[in-house]
């Protein structure tokens, strides 16, 4: 190495997409008397610093700036260990880079179809078969792909081989390639393989491709055999669906169809739309970046920050791997070749992807228009930062965190992460059961100060253990996130936070939830499902939910302390199995009624001792009704309903609420969902501390 050339200054980089990668990469802008300028591509700058580091030129932190605009790749970026920095990839000051996987469709003409003007335009790489998407962004939002019944869904009339008769969760692994349709639902349409159609029951979609259609029978059979039975999870009916991607529906402003036979796209405008200015993308890559260490050799990508860019334009895929789901749950295995993406759309990977990494960050970065889950923590991630992120317009979720389980390897555990101040919604626009964050096999984390709402299920899920197995998944924080309108009527069994198994040291604290719409059953604020033991649930504020507030299904030694808990549709608390244990101790608690029980259960004997213990709580009614605790049971007719009850002073007669009192708690405003007490507020007395929600959910200042 010459004098020189050592005396170059390696801290910072510039990519651009006016740039040429025969260039040197280090002004931001063409010298046009050099070969002095912005590199085009980052894989480009990436080959640079590893350049730099072989020959010792790099001494500190580089930065490699993006210009503004559109970086368009075909395939994701492959970050690898010899990447390693501190390297920092960041949008040029003032400016915004968007790393986009998607191109931009052009020649739109007008035509005529199904009786309306549409546009449509030529895609020969789709007509050689070189290319097929699923997804269309016009102007900077989602388009929905043609679809019957516009709006709501069908229902099978039946399906071979399962009984409605049949116990509903005792059959609910008993799947299916095909169903029986009403008439007129479902023709012979054209292009009829390219059809879709979505399943919605459970807390899953499951999405059958078209393999066949007998219109004599009404029979239609798939090429993807459906997880769960082909029935509704609660009521006396098979299950709900509707067809997509249909040419025959293509009617209404907003959809569109690709012809693959013919390479053509068509496309009803919105109001407002025009076709010499309308910008339109369809997604070419699935994944923009991809971490990918190898821990079990003890490689690692580290010290690799992206801060200030976008991420924009990915699709989707039919998931594999839904037979996993199946061994996790202690399921015999039959077939691979399911419809669905299991539970929390569990085996749909990332946009982003980390496999093997520490040390790294997303910050300040949005992602959006996706396929996938936005960002994926995969085995092996310790000491990452997600943190300011605005993710929205995605297939699925928001993040996704998951290494070994208990038994794995060491080196392929994931935590110690930390998840804050991101802005995470409308979600689920495909996989309709991903969840807002979803960590799973991982400990130690911090999820605080998160903003997540308009998706199909669950806000935050937390662990995958069901039962009191072994449990990597514990002391994790989930605290000061604002979880609100979620659900819609779409699926069962969902809440605000969902937990599941044994997670010592978890903290659930200082979260406010509200508005949860479930389906048929289960719209919890905070759910503490099978096995969900030694977990700490405290200063939470839940309202307005379409069951309870806080649910509890079997777990041991939970501690449920300082939560307000106001206006369920089906009650305030519930606990739905008992066992030989004390299952949750519930103390110093706020429980606002209106007319419904303070707590339902559904088993018979809770009045007997030893299966949960309560006291110091303040119990009122807005009603003025009776405070009321009782077994609560499902009729098609009646909904969820009491079929047995006790006042405060029957349960006190047993040991329950000694101290507890029935009175107005004396809130600033409960009309409007003002929590706050008013000074000599009698929850004082209680030992009651105020619940403190000014900063609650995202952080400006942290951003």
């Amino acid at each position: 190495m010459g004098i020189n050339e050592a005396k170059i200054d390696y801290d910072c980089y510039y990519v651009s997409p006016d740039g040429n990668d025969s260039w040197t990469g280090r002004k931001p802008a063409r010298d046009e008397n050099s070969a002095e300028g912005p590199f085009a591509t980052i894989g480009r700058a990436q080959q640079a610093l590893r350049d730099a580091k072989q020959s010792a030129c790099i001494s500190g932190p580089v930065t490699v700036y993006l210009r503004g605009g559109n970086h368009y790749i075909a395939e994701p970026v492959v970050f690898t260990p010899q990447d390693s920095g501190p390297f920092t990839y960041t949008s040029y000051p003032g400016e915004k880079a968007v790393i986009h996987g998607g191109k931009k469709i052009e020649g739109w003409s007008f035509e005529e179809i199904n009786g309306k003007f549409v546009w449509s335009a030529e895609i020969p790489e789709v007509k050689e078969g070189r290319w097929y998407f699923k997804q269309l962004f016009v102007d900077n939002g989602r388009r929905s792909r043609s679809r019957l019944p516009k709006k709501g869904f069908y229902r099978a009339k039946d399906v071979p081989g399962l009984s409605l008769a049949g116990d509903i969760f005792g059959d609910m692994f008993n799947g299916s390639y095909e169903f029986r349709c009403y008439d007129g639902e479902i023709e012979q349409w054209k292009n009829m393989n390219d059809v879709d159609i979505v399943i919605i029951h459970y807390w899953i979609e499951e999405r059958m491709p078209v393999l066949s259609f007998d219109r004599k029978e009404n029979i239609v059979k798939s090429s993807r055999k459906s997880m769960l039975a082909l029935r509704d999870d609660v009521s006396d009916s098979f299950a709900r669906y509707y067809a997509e991607n249909i040419f025959e529906a293509l009617t209404e402003p907003g959809e569109w169809y690709l012809d693959r036979s013919t390479g053509k796209i068509y496309y009803i405008p919105m109001p407002g739309e025009e076709i010499s200015t309308a910008e339109i993308y369809a997604p070419i890559t699935r994944q923009f970046i991809k971490l990918e260490g190898n821990p079990e050799k003890n490689e690692y990508v580290e010290y690799i920050r992206f801060i200030n860019v976008s991420f924009s334009c990915s699709e989707w895929d039919q998931p594999s791997g839904g037979h996993e789901w199946m061994k996790d749950n202690g399921n015999p295995v039959t077939d691979e070749n399911y419809a669905t993406a299991a539970q929390a759309a569990v085996n749909v990977p990332g946009a982003i992807r980390m496999n093997g990494a520490r040390y790294c960050s997303f910050e300040n970065c949005e992602i959006a228009h996706i396929g996938l889950y936005g960002i994926e923590m995969g085995d092996g991630c310790t000491a990452n930062r997600l943190k300011g992120n605005h993710i929205w317009d995605a297939g699925a979720g928001g993040i996704k965190l998951n290494g070994a389980k208990a038994g794995g390897a060491y080196v392929l555990r994931t935590g110690s992460n930390r998840i804050s101040d991101n802005h995470i919604h409308h979600l689920g626009n495909v996989f309709y059961s991903a969840v807002g964050i979803l960590s799973m096999h991982s400990y130690g984390n911090e999820i605080s100060h998160n903003h997540i709402h308009h998706l199909y299920y669950t806000g935050i899920s937390c662990g995958w253990v069901w039962g009191y197995g072994s449990n990597v998944s514990c002391s994790n924080t989930i605290e000061k996130n604002l979880i609100h309108d979620i659900g819609f009527g779409y699926l069962s069994d969902m809440g605000g936070i969902y937990i599941l198994g044994a997670q010592p040291g978890t903290v659930v604290r200082n979260n406010l939830i509200y508005s949860i719409e479930k389906s048929n059953y289960g719209g919890w604020g905070i759910y503490l499902d099978e096995g969900s033991s030694h977990i700490v649930v405290e200063r939470n504020i839940c309202y307005n939910m379409s069951s309870q507030c806080f649910h509890q299904h079997y777990g041991r030694e939970n501690t449920i302390r300082n939560n307000i808990f106001a206006f369920g549709k089906e009650g305030i608390i519930s606990l739905t199995r008992p066992e030989a244990h004390i299952s949750f101790t519930f103390e110093k608690n706020i429980v606002i009624a209106d007319g419904l029980p303070a707590m339902a259960f559904k088993y018979d004997d809770y009045m007997e001792p030893g299966r949960y213990y309560s006291d110091l709580n303040i119990y009122w009614d807005v009603s003025n009704a009776e405070i009321l605790f009782g077994k609560i049971e499902y009729d098609m007719e009646k909904g969820w309903h009491l079929v047995s009850s006790a006042s405060i002073c029957e349960m006190q007669a047993k040991g329950f609420e000694m101290h507890s009192l029935v009175c107005d708690p004396g809130f600033v405003d409960l009309q409007h969902f003002k929590f706050a007490l008013k000074p000599g507020s009698k929850a004082f007395d209680m030992g009651f501390e105020q619940i403190d929600i000014s900063d609650v959910g995202v952080r400006e200042s942290c951003i």
